[in-house]
């Protein structure tokens, strides 16, 4: 039988199709990632690494530092590998739609985690939700403030679906809470916490009555948590982040920071490799996986420090 090849996109999907190969014939995966800086991205590459390598399957992966036209190139480059499936989590908005778009000119399905192009979906799309955890971690911080204060929202990059669904969520969560006024947004391009450090110090200089801070990731949050010491200001200052990175755990059980929303990124690796093996088998596999994230507190965090999800 031809083999047909696969793309795992980690990022978004909205199809099934069936391609006729068997599970048994995929050798080879690419999987290609934003950047190796964040954990989040760490945790999903070593979890398909891992699980794919369990099942003899050799995975191909590479890291587009956060350049899209420099992904758009890789992913063209892994083309030419005889992979069976390509895994991929966008890079940035604005260069979403190539990939796929490549794969299904090559018979390719796609599979995507974390992020979608809506106008060039994968097949399945597998990702953390977003809005309603979004909104556990801002009314956990609003409820420590007393329900009253000054908050500003550190984004992720701008348009990609974690940082738009999050910020529904806040958003919800400060309309619900009438006491709390948003002061001020400011956007992120690599989730970074010396970026959650620069945004966090600027805007407290700008605004020292916050006592509210949401960063849309735990190393913007880390970042602005060491703004916020470094500030000299007497009040407290709540600060939530989100996806449960490695590093924040141990931070929130030290006092660092308040909340996150700790995501199941090791499970979402294991479930891409699945995913695309059924679709390379010619399977069905449901258009969306969304797996919620959990609140995350001091009360909580050492589950998730010994066996993080």
């Amino acid at each position: 039988m031809k083999i047909k090849k696969l793309i795992v996109m980690c990022a978004f999907t909205t199809s099934v199709i069936s391609v006729g190969a068997s599970a048994a014939e995929i050798e080879k995966i690419g999987l290609a990632v934003p950047n190796l800086s964040a954990n989040y991205f760490i945790q999903i590459k070593e979890s398909v690494e891992e699980y794919a390598t369990k099942k003899g399957i050799k995975v191909i992966t590479v890291n587009a530092n956060d350049d899209s036209s420099t992904q758009v190139s890789q992913v063209q480059d892994l083309m030419t590998q005889n992979i069976d499936a390509f895994l991929y989590i966008p890079a940035g908005a604005a260069a979403a739609t190539v990939p796929p778009r490549l794969a299904r000119r090559a018979g390719i399905p796609v599979v995507n985690l974390d992020r979608n192009a809506e106008t060039e979906p994968g097949d399945t799309f597998i990702a953390g939700e977003g809005i309603k955890s979004a909104y556990k971690v801002c009314n956990h911080i609003i409820d420590l403030a007393g329900g009253k204060g000054e908050m500003i929202i550190i984004h992720g990059q701008k348009g990609v679906t974690p940082e738009v669904n999050r910020t529904k969520g806040c958003e919800q969560a400060i309309a619900e809470n009438p006491g709390v006024k948003l002061v001020a947004n400011q956007w992120s391009e690599r989730w970074s916490q010396d970026e959650g450090f620069s945004i966090a110090q600027n805007l407290l200089q700008a605004y020292p009555k916050v006592n509210l801070i949401f960063g849309q990731a735990d190393g913007l949050a880390m970042g602005a948590s060491k703004a916020v010491a470094a500030s000299g200001l007497n009040h407290r200052i709540f600060v939530g982040g989100y996806d449960g990175d490695t590093g924040a755990l141990l931070a929130i059980k030290k006092g660092v920071f308040d909340v996150t929303a700790t995501q199941s990124t090791r499970s979402m690796g294991r479930l891409a490799v699945d995913s695309a093996i059924k679709l390379a088998a010619g399977g069905q596999v449901p258009k969306e996986q969304i797996i919620d994230a959990v609140l995350t507190t001091s009360a909580n965090v050492d589950a998730f420090i010994a066996d993080h999800p």
